[in-house]
């Protein structure tokens, strides 16, 4: 009995002993840290030993309703403007009474029911609608009023192309446009158009804008200018040079830089038959002769030996071979040398 109290205390201290390192380890193993997923930014990666990586602070994007509107195409044209001419309808919200279409004036007035008439010339559609809207609250027809103004009809943005271009007529001209634009627009030259055109102004219409061009456009960029609302575009003929008379084939030459030589006008004309009379060659020009016309002889046979130095030709003149045996005489000879002028085909070239 005695020896069994040692051993009941021995079995309790080994029992109180292994419940203390059991407590112990999962203590323990209760203070280690939980392995967690990595969810480190390449910034927090790239911090140097010892340091706190900073969270970065995402960047928000640009809401589409509050975006800067200045790097919009066309963002930067100049608004158009109301000018006369122009049908614009008129509303007014919840007031359907005062709805109305009307036509700017030619003093840029529109006429309105209750305040009469309104000067909108130069306006655009904004400043419009917020003079209108002032009018009807000044004059207390309606309080704190809304008004739309539609623009049916742009008569005074638009351009008149004339001349030798493949259509003619009146374009319309929204916004800046460019001189090249509206000839393409127009049909583009013909072949009877020269390199001369002119803009007419409607702010200047006594000082009118000649713009040569390159026979290749795109050669002299710099012609390209602006074309504005009211101007009137217009292409002009080329200059023409007539060959009648005993040549291959008598012609009229569209000459597009104005630029001949007796001895090209004669080569475009099929040269001189052999019952030319090469030694009475004549150019007829408009002057202060007989009847208003000046004959210059022209040494045909000593020019096509290059005895002679080849003589230019002006625009509208008339290069005349007289046949082996006749001569020009003044009167009657010189109004049948107008008529065969008159009855040739007409060519273009490009010397």
């Amino acid at each position: 009995m005695l020896q069994s109290k040692p051993r009941l205390a021995s079995a309790m201290s080994a029992l109180a002993l292994c419940l203390f390192l059991l407590f112990l380890g999962t203590y323990v193993w209760a203070q280690q840290p939980t392995e967690q997923p990595s969810t480190q930014s390449v910034t927090d990666q790239a911090a140097t030993p010892g340091q706190v990586a900073t969270p970065q602070t995402p960047v928000a994007k640009p809401d589409a309703k509050t975006a800067n509107t200045s790097d919009k195409p066309g963002a930067g044209s100049t608004p158009v403007k109301l000018g006369p001419g122009d049908l614009v309808e008129i509303g007014v919200y919840g007031v359907p009474e005062l709805a109305t279409k009307a036509r700017v004036s030619n003093d840029g007035d529109l006429y309105l029911p209750l305040i009469d008439y309104v000067h909108v010339s130069g306006l655009s559609l904004e400043e419009a609608q917020r003079l209108v809207e002032k009018r009807l609250d000044d004059g207390g027809f309606v309080k704190n009023p809304h008004v739309t103004i539609f623009v049916n009809e742009y008569a005074s943005q638009a351009v008149t192309v004339m001349g030798e271009v493949g259509k003619p007529g009146v374009y319309p001209i929204l916004g800046d446009r460019r001189l090249f634009d509206l000839l393409s627009a127009a049909g583009g030259l013909t072949d009877k158009a020269g390199r001369t055109l002119t803009i007419t102004h409607r702010s200047q219409p006594d000082k009118p804008e000649t713009v040569h061009l390159a026979r290749n456009l795109t050669d002299a960029p710099e012609t390209n200018v602006d074309v504005l609302a009211g101007d009137t575009v217009e292409v002009h003929r080329a200059p023409i040079i007539y060959v009648v008379g005993d040549v291959g084939r008598p012609s009229g030459l569209l000459v597009d830089n104005g630029n001949l030589t007796v001895l090209q006008a004669i080569a475009l004309a099929g040269g001189t038959n052999r019952t030319a009379k090469l030694g009475g060659t004549r150019i007829l020009r408009k002057g202060d002769g007989p009847n208003g016309v000046t004959e210059t002889p022209v040494p045909l046979k000593k020019m096509l030996e290059a005895k002679a130095a080849d003589i230019p030709l002006q625009p509208n003149d008339i290069l005349f071979v007289p046949v082996s045996g006749g001569k020009i005489l003044a009167g009657r000879s010189l109004e049948a040398v107008f008529a065969m002028a008159t009855a040739v085909s007409i060519y273009a070239v490009h010397p």
